[in-house]
């Protein structure tokens, strides 16, 4: 949790005041028994009502004013807590969302979303428990055992004896229960995963009627994490009872010897039950004491999990030293039609180093206004060769350029907006479909955000909804089919002009004239414009000017229509099995 501390610096007075106010009202607290004790013993013992009165109105006081110190430290408390957590989250999103496909993969969105979430709000409530109880219930704990000291030190010798029993009982409540802390964010971690799984492929799970399963398998998993709580919470239950069982023990033997003591006429009742509040401050102190070690417990392992998320750092480095930034713009600009616009020079690619390569040794050369189909089986690589341009991941061996340029030689802002990516998922976000299309673009007028729905054949669909485009989009397009949602996808892409447009797979959900329709228009409109399609179908990518085939990560062949034909068995294949097909359905 140190580490973490530096998120506090903003908070420093908040972080000193709080404490003292807590101390303040400690010491007024401490100061109430021995008042207590000179009431008994001066006042009412000899029957001196002022005294008693005054003693009683300075007690009323002292507590009135150990409430305002409470209330102002709780007041501090808040504004440093929740700044901090404001500040950690902002941190971790920022953070986080430098990350490059690999550590995303490495971490898991439900395991992110838990570390941004429930484990700064852990943190929070722990940096708030700091301020207001870390130095008030240990300064309780000290004063009221100094004080008892004073009293009558020979009684306080019980509270000591107490003392060393009491931190067997936190040693060893804290050792057990850490571990299984930790295993329970796991899990936790888990559930989030298995909750959103189920309400993304909700309709999936409906399909093949698998609700009953997905049920048990949630259920599983939900028993396991309440079997992890459980036994946590069986340890920690112990502590308090345990706490209570060694105090109230001290208790009985302080009034056993304390009886003894007042025959004797070494103690007075107003000094003994001054004691016996002492004691009864320790055990309410000792038991806040027992629960912000569970509740730091419970932090230390939250600030590993985010600490493990700020100290990952992302594969993909952006800073490029600013005279190869220059030289490399100037190179851009300059390059010529016959330089061709991407270059794979032996390029390998995988998921880890020491995992099997995705793609081996990949030579191609692009020239720039071509369009380029991709095809390949399932698993062959073709959603990874084109993410290797826009550096979601880094090539293994080999070189990726563009322009004549390693990409790794451009920011990541100026290489990303060269490129236009269609993912094979579409994905949309809730407000207006103007906002949607104009997510690629914010400064395009309304004219290009129309323009670019015609070329991605939305604007008709768009003209029959009842507000057109400012008809409201759901979260994650629901309220719109497929193929809608993939024209809109294109249709934010195309709005960023760029160099290199990437459709991966993106009109599958189209049916074959407005697929055709698409690609004439998109040929139309950007005639400068780099296409790479990617799709199963061979009738989407004949008419490319050069086709990539793609086989268990390698090249199978690369040509026109006509050529692989004849001089690519893999292409054969594909072509044979889909001409098939349409056969026999006809």
């Amino acid at each position: 949790m140190y580490k973490l501390t530096a998120y506090l610096k903003p908070f420093r007075k908040e972080c000193i005041l709080g404490p003292i106010f807590k101390l303040l009202e400690a010491i007024l607290e401490l100061l109430l028994p021995t008042m207590l004790a000179l009431m008994i013993n001066h006042g009412v013992a000899k029957h001196d009502t002022s005294y008693v009165i005054w003693i009683g109105l300075l007690m009323v006081l002292m507590s009135i004013l150990g409430y305002g110190s409470s209330l102002i430290c709780q007041y501090y408390a808040a504004l440093a807590s929740q700044g901090f957590g404001t500040l950690l989250r902002n941190k971790l999103y920022k953070h986080i969302s430098g990350f490059s496909y690999a550590e995303l993969d490495h971490f898991g969105t439900s395991s992110l979303i838990n570390r941004i979430t429930s484990d700064v709000n852990q943190l929070q409530l722990a940096v708030a428990m700091l301020i207001r109880l870390v130095i008030r219930a240990p300064f309780i704990c000290i004063g009221a055992l100094i004080m008892s000291m004073i009293l009558d030190f020979r009684l306080s010798l019980v509270l000591m004896a107490a003392t060393p029993i009491l931190g067997l009982i936190l040693y060893f409540i804290i050792s057990r229960s850490a571990p299984m802390y930790r295993a329970y964010q796991q899990k936790l971690d888990r559930i989030a995963q298995l909750v959103s799984e189920n309400l993304t492929g909700v309709r999936v799970i409906r399909a093949f009627a698998k609700r009953k399963g997905e049920k048990e398998r949630f259920a599983k998993a939900s028993e396991d994490l309440a079997t992890t709580a459980i036994r946590v919470g069986r340890i920690s239950s112990l502590l308090s009872p345990l706490t209570f069982l060694v105090l109230n023990g001290a208790i009985i033997a302080i009034l056993w010897f304390g009886g003894i003591h007042i025959d004797e006429g070494r103690l007075s009742q107003g000094e003994l039950i001054a004691f016996i509040n002492y004691i009864t401050q320790i055990l309410l102190a000792l038991i806040v004491v027992s629960n912000l070690i569970i509740l730091f417990t419970k932090a230390s392992s939250c600030a590993g999990r985010v600490n493990e998320v700020l100290e990952a750092t992302s594969s993909i480095v952006d800073p490029v030293p600013a005279a190869i930034r220059d030289a490399n713009e100037e190179k851009d600009q300059a390059a010529e039609q016959t330089v061709p616009v991407i270059r794979f020079s032996h390029v390998s690619f995988g998921y880890n180093t020491t995992g099997d390569t995705v793609l081996e040794d990949i030579n191609v050369e692009i020239k720039r206004g071509e369009t380029v189909g991709i095809i390949g089986s399932t698993g062959s690589g073709k959603s990874t060769f084109v993410q290797l341009l826009p550096r979601f991941y880094d090539v293994t061996t080999g070189e990726v350029l563009i322009n004549g340029i390693n990409v790794k030689n451009y920011t990541l802002r100026k290489l990303r907006r060269k490129i236009g990516i269609v993912p094979q998922k579409a994905i949309l976000f809730s407000g207006t479909i103007t906002e949607n299309i104009r997510f690629g673009n914010e400064e395009a007028s309304d004219e290009e955000v129309r323009l670019a729905a015609k070329i991605a054949q939305a604007d008709e669909f768009i003209a029959g909804l009842p507000d057109g485009y400012n008809t409201s989009v759901a979260r994650g397009g629901a309220n719109l089919s497929g193929g809608q949602k993939q024209r809109l996808t294109i249709a934010r892409a195309l709005i960023t002009n760029p160099d290199i447009l990437i459709l991966d797979d993106s009109a599958s959900a189209l049916d074959f004239i407005t697929d055709a329709a698409l690609r004439r228009s998109i040929a139309e409109h950007s005639r400068d414009m780099t296409v790479l399609l990617i799709s199963q179908r061979v009738s989407t990518i004949r008419q490319a000017d050069q086709i990539i085939v793609l086989e268990n990560g390698k090249i199978a062949g690369v040509g026109k229509h006509d050529d692989l034909l004849g001089s690519c068995e893999v292409y054969q294949e594909i072509y044979i099995s889909q001409t098939t097909s349409e056969v026999k359905s006809s």
